[in-house]
C-alpha cells in the first residue's frame, strides 16, 4: 500500500466493521468486492454497500449465491440499478437494500426512490441505509403498505 493510501480515513459506520482490501486504481482508491471478485472505485456509497454485504453474509448468515449487486431495471424508460437484492431459494426477491452515502440523509425523497425500485423488484423486505441510519420495512401484500421493522430479517429459508 502506498503512502497516500495509508493516510485515507474511511468513515466508521453503524454496521460491523470490515477489513477491506484496498488498492490504487488509476489514481483513485479501489475496494475489493468479494461477490464480484474485482476491485471497484471506492465511493462513499460503495463503502456502505460493502459493509452491508459483509453484515448479511458474515453476521446474519445470508448465502453469497443468493445476493445480486447492481441489478438493472427500467423505470419510466430510464435505466436504473438497485444496490443489492437477496433472492430466496425459489428465485423470488426476498430483500432489497438501497445504499446511500453516509452524508446523504434518509429523507422522504430517498424513501420514495427506494419504494419506486421496490415496485419493480417486489421484494418482501426493503432496507434503506446510509451506513449510519437504517430503515427496515416489510411489504404487506394485502394492505399494499410497508410496516417498519425493528430488526433485519433472518435469511430466507
Amino acid at each position: 500500500m502506498n503512502q497516500r493510501m495509508d493516510r485515507v480515513q474511511l468513515p466508521n459506520l453503524n454496521l460491523p466493521p470490515i477489513e477491506p482490501k484496498l488498492q490504487e486504481m488509476d489514481g483513485k482508491l479501489g475496494i475489493f468486492d468479494s461477490l464480484r471478485k474485482k476491485y471497484l472505485i471506492l465511493t462513499p456509497e460503495e463503502w456502505v454497500r460493502q459493509h452491508w454485504i459483509n453484515f448479511l453474509i458474515n453476521q446474519l448468515g445470508y448465502s453469497k449465491g443468493l445476493i445480486a449487486l447492481e441489478k438493472g431495471l427500467v423505470y419510466n424508460k430510464l435505466q436504473k440499478r438497485t444496490d443489492l437484492v437477496v433472492w430466496d431459494k425459489d428465485g423470488d426477491p426476498f430483500l432489497l437494500v438501497e445504499c446511500k452515502a453516509p452524508k446523504v440523509k434518509l429523507t422522504q425523497k430517498t424513501m420514495e426512490q427506494a419504494c419506486l425500485y421496490h415496485q419493480k423488484i417486489k421484494a418482501k423486505f426493503l432496507i434503506i441505509s446510509n451506513g449510519l441510519n437504517h430503515i427496515c420495512l416489510e411489504w404487506d401484500v394485502i394492505s399494499k403498505k410497508f410496516h417498519q421493522l425493528k430488526s433485519i430479517p433472518e435469511p430466507p429459508k
